[in-house]
């Protein structure tokens, strides 16, 4: 299926990431004008380059970006006018977890950097590509949420960043209602795990990086602990593989398109059946 997106400008928050690399890399083989907007530019540079490498119909710009900060995301806006002009699709993907721990020991500088990162973040970029999108009366986000907002063992030691998503399905479901009638439509996807190919394929400030591999092994081992049933969270999957960033991918080009013009306030978890609405 030709889903039209060819030319379309589309803005990735958290490009450096494992699924963030996911969507940047699909979006970009469809032809679309990327911006990979990272606190990790670097990552970001070295992702435009392997577009370019593999020959894909698209481009990709690396800008770094806070989002958390409302002047550094309309900076990005501001650079993505220039190179590509007005922003067609907004993927939310940036957000994280401070680090796991027990609720009754997270701290209050924990607390406050996911609430600025997973709700703020998401409120800094819907409203600065609203100028855009409600001037010319089309566009589409796509929030990137979490099965951690679903389940409660998803949640297991990060019930705080649970609840930070919980935020996003709920905001997400309200603003498709309120820009419904102004042509702008705004979806949610709840991943559960998804696992890079390799190690090498995240940055720094991945949360892989910063403690997921420690926790749950690299990519290889992981799928040893799924195949022998000793993965955490994971050995009971209805669909018995691991998520991948290109799962995200898909499911998101496909919202981002025309040909999902009649979808919008909806929320899909793509976790292989761990969580079933």
């Amino acid at each position: 299926m030709d889903l039209g997106l060819a030319g379309k400008t589309v803005i990735v928050t958290g490009g450096s990431g494992g699924i963030g690399r996911g969507l940047v890399l699909e979006f970009a083989r469809e032809g679309c004008n990327v911006v990979s907007a990272s606190r990790d530019e670097a990552t970001g540079q070295r992702l435009a380059q392997e577009v370019r490498d593999a020959g894909f119909a698209g481009r990709v710009l690396a800008v770094g970006t806070d989002v958390t900060a409302r002047a550094s995301v309309d900076a990005m806006i501001a650079r993505a006018h220039e190179a590509f002009g007005p922003i067609d699709v907004l993927v939310n993907n940036a957000g994280g977890v401070a680090h796991p721990c027990a609720f009754e020991d997270l701290d209050e500088s924990s607390r406050q950097w996911e609430l600025a990162l997973n709700v703020n973040g998401v409120v800094n970029c819907c409203q600065a590509v609203g100028a855009d999108m409600l001037a010319r009366g089309h566009g589409s986000i796509i929030n990137i949420s979490s099965n951690s907002s679903l389940l409660g063992e998803a949640a297991a030691n990060v019930i705080h960043y649970g609840g930070t998503k919980g935020f996003v399905n709920s905001f997400g479901k309200a603003l498709a209602w309120e820009w419904a009638k102004k042509g702008v439509r705004v979806n949610t996807i709840c991943p559960g795990w998804i696992v890079p190919y390799e190690a090498t394929d995240v940055g720094e400030g991945s949360f892989w990086n910063r403690f997921g591999f420690e926790t749950m092994g690299k990519p290889d081992d992981m799928q040893r602990a799924l195949q022998d049933g000793s993965l955490f969270n994971m050995s009971g999957l209805p669909i018995p593989r691991l998520g991948r960033p290109e799962d995200i991918a898909w499911l998101t080009m496909f919202l981002a398109s025309d040909r999902a013009s009649y979808i919008t306030g909806q929320m899909v978890s793509v976790s292989g059946g761990a969580w079933m609405f």
